[in-house]
């Protein structure tokens, strides 16, 4: 880039980044005060009692934390089934669309990618699915996967916040709250305005239209923007059409694409406001979203810098590497949208991320493997999150001599160890699926052979792309890669369903042995953290805890093919 487009390029970089910052602080207080709200009230709508009384539930009893894990795995193996039928029957449901039921493992592989707040699609969307498997399947899950995560880190915010109490709260009670009082609310309003923004709303199916030279050509229709709207809010992802944001069904303008990224983010980030107004310092929120917004920045200059910079004379003749990205949101557009997509668990895309430079597609591949902390995915970034702040302040605490604390609660072993069991989790299904993929000869035959496109260190570089996405229930991919194998459907379902429920596990049990302590009074030597100091250590925490699991593997793909 030549200095006289690199000042109006950093300008306009510095006003999509303010505008996004400046809704996100405005909606921070009251979207968290509101959440918090959410949980801590204890009174139940009308519609709620009902829903109580349908399944037997008592809002008012509180639940150990291993019948709160039970009623979260009993809940989501449900789900799985529900959705593996629908896709199997899909034949004789209404609006099929008169297409046929999907493949039996594909059907697996979907069925736990959408339960699991992945949507992970191995397959093209508006060819596979009709309108039934889309909105009774596929979108409901939407809601609840979201609603899922959220409840599981109420249950950890829970655990600081008691005081000597062998419960965590009522996983049925925060489900239907988090689904009824703000997901479903703020849906509606997401999908009111992506209407009025030009995303479509129909049944009309598949149509024949006239192209602009004389041709025809057959063009999809369906009820896209309901499903739209609580796949970025519920940060799941799973677009309607192939080609996802990308599409202009489903992203028609700029306005819209930073609409979209709002709507992924507006959540996340106003998650820890909730944790501050429930813990009774609203501080610690603070700190938290400052580390989020900080990690943000930095990956979001990164990626954009990258991207301009791309080497070569087609990328230069251009403004920037220009391929797989629409023109209509250009290269500032796009670095946003993939910064903000992967840092949370959405997965949603407005370009082709396997189009992008080496080391842009790298910064992607290292905004999932950071644990998705920046602000993360609906619950899972605020959970991950604290568990990194609880490994930060042990850490501490080793330097000083002290037994660690933080929010008043002692973190003996067996806390230590269930932080450290989930910062281990992901990592190892990462790197384990990756290895088998090409340490089996029959797999790898398959692997090289079918799946691959792009052989070489991009072709490896899609390999752990698809590992790393899967296991951090992200759900995007470098598109030059076949999953729609025996193999990756089956490997990448298993890497999702452990990747989502095994933390959860480790989190569960972690909110139960914080909630039977009480507190403790603070001390002269009680770590503050609510000051820029512990931010910074929060921040070095995350980005060491990742570049020592996951460098040696990087160093094998995007940092070879870009050095």
């Amino acid at each position: 880039m030549d200095a006289a487009t690199a000042a109006p390029t950093i300008w306009l970089f510095l006003a999509q980044l303010g505008t996004v910052v400046l809704v996100l602080a405005l909606l921070y207080r009251p979207l968290g005060d509101y959440i918090a709200a959410t949980y801590t009230s204890t009174r139940d709508l009308r519609a709620e009692k009902g829903f109580y009384r349908l399944i037997g539930a008592d809002s008012a009893s509180q639940q150990s934390w291993p019948a709160y894990l039970r009623s979260v795995l009993a809940f989501s193996a449900v789900g799985v089934l529900a959705v593996y039928a629908l896709q199997r029957l899909q034949a004789v449901l209404p609006y099929s669309l008169g297409l046929p039921p999907t493949s039996e493992p594909l059907a697996f592989n979907t069925a736990i990618s959408f339960v699991t707040n992945t949507n992970w699609q191995s397959y093209s969307p508006e060819l596979t699915l009709g309108y039934t498997v889309q909105l009774v399947g596929l979108a409901v899950q939407n809601f609840l996967s979201a609603a899922v995560g959220i409840a599981v880190a109420v249950a950890l915010i829970r655990g600081f916040a008691y005081r000597s109490s062998g419960t965590i709260g009522n996983f049925w009670v925060d489900l239907t709250r988090g689904t009824l009082r703000i997901l479903l609310p703020l849906s509606i309003v997401g999908a009111v305005v992506l209407l009025a923004g030009g995303v479509i709303q129909n049944f009309a199916g598949f149509q024949e239209v006239t192209t602009l030279t004389g041709g025809t050509a057959v063009v999809p229709g369906g009820p896209v923007a309901s499903q739209e709207a609580i796949k970025l809010l519920g940060t799941n992802g799973g677009g309607f059409f192939n080609a996802n944001s990308a599409h202009p069904f489903e992203n028609p303008t700029p306005w819209t694409s930073i609409i979209e990224v709002l709507m992924f983010l507006v959540i996340p980030f106003a998650m820890p406001r909730a944790f501050g107004r429930m813990v009774g310092d609203n501080r610690q929120g603070v700190a938290i979203v400052g580390t989020m917004a900080v990690l943000f920045v930095v990956s979001l200059s990164l990626m954009t810098w990258a991207e301009l910079a791309g080497s070569g004379t087609a990328p230069q003749l251009a403004g920037g590497a220009m391929e797989g990205k629409e023109t209509r949101f250009g290269v500032l557009g796009s670095t946003l949208y993939a910064t903000s997509t992967t840092l949370t668990s959405t997965g949603s895309v407005n370009s082709m991320h396997d189009s992008f430079t080496s080391l842009g597609g790298g910064v992607a591949l290292v905004n999932m493997m950071l644990g998705e902390v920046a602000p993360g995915g609906v619950g899972g970034g605020l959970y991950g999150i604290l568990v990194v702040a609880i490994i930060a302040v042990f850490i501490a605490g080793l330097m000083v001599g002290r037994t660690p604390e933080y929010l008043g609660k002692r973190l003996g072993a067996r806390e230590i160890k269930l932080a450290s069991l989930y910062i281990l989790t992901t990592p190892t299904l990462v790197l384990v699926g990756t290895a088998l993929s090409f340490a089996i000869p029959a797999v790898r035959e398959d692997v090289e052979g079918t799946s691959i496109w792009n052989p070489g260190l991009h072709g490896f570089s899609e390999v752990l792309y698809a590992f790393t996405s899967a296991a951090n229930n992200n759900g995007s991919a470098f598109a030059g890669l076949t999953a729609n194998t025996p193999w990756f459907n089956t490997a990448l379902g298993v890497a999702m369903f452990l990747g989502r429920f095994l933390p959860i596990v480790f989190v569960l049990a972690l909110a139960g042995s914080l909630a039977a302590q009480d507190k403790i009074p603070v001390t002269p030597g009680t770590l503050p953290t609510h000051r820029p100091q512990f931010v910074g250590l929060l921040i070095g925490t995350v980005l060491l805890v990742s570049a020592l699991t996951y460098f040696p593997v990087l160093a094998l793909g995007p940092l070879a093919e870009g050095l």
